[in-house]
């Protein structure tokens, strides 16, 4: 098994998708839910790091090509909520973000050469998609932020498994029993 590079992304990225799907519930199963994947992210950052350390480094001008992806993906997420929210339409805000951040996992999939990441990023532009319905269609309610912020982090997460060699272990566990 090799270490991946980067090997916390998905984790840290799960995390964040789960704030914003946690921030969307009301306040008292919202607590629960966002207490339960902050504490489902920490163990997931601990176990990355304890079998993978930082990881294997990335090639020559990786690190700033990766930086870059990350910036242009917040520039755009940024950008995208004030000019939404200025027309009117701040409800596509999430799903736009979805979107964004799955595009950014095609532009990642190809600099680590890692497929999962690949399918993942095709998986957030379907739930963006979904959202974006969800939204225009809900007038008003905001539980669709909710299903695309936990739904995205449970793909980006189950990307990050797979990566990290996590759901192959597990499965050669449960073959030995």
């Amino acid at each position: 098994m090799r270490r991946p590079e980067v090997p916390l992304l998905e984790a840290i990225l799960g995390g964040l998708w789960w704030i914003v799907g946690a921030l969307a519930l009301d306040s008292g199963s919202g607590t629960v839910v966002l207490a339960a994947g902050l504490a489902a992210t920490g163990w997931f950052v601990l176990t990355l790091r304890r079998r993978h350390g930082s990881g294997t480094p990335l090639p020559p001008g990786g690190r700033a090509r990766l930086v870059r992806t990350i910036v242009v993906t917040l520039v755009v997420i940024v950008g995208a909520g004030v000019g939404l929210g200025y027309l009117t339409w701040g409800e596509l805000t999430v799903p736009v973000a979805c979107v964004a951040v799955g595009l950014a996992l095609f532009a990642v999939s190809a600099q680590l050469d890692e497929r999962v990441l690949l399918a993942a990023g095709g998986a957030l532009l379907v739930l963006g998609a979904t959202g974006a319905l969800f939204a225009l269609d809900a007038s008003g309610s905001g539980l669709y932020q909710g299903f695309v912020g936990l739904a995205a982090a449970v793909v980006v997460w189950a990307a990050g498994a797979v990566r990290a060699g996590l759901v192959a272990e597990a499965r050669q566990r449960v073959g030995r029993r």
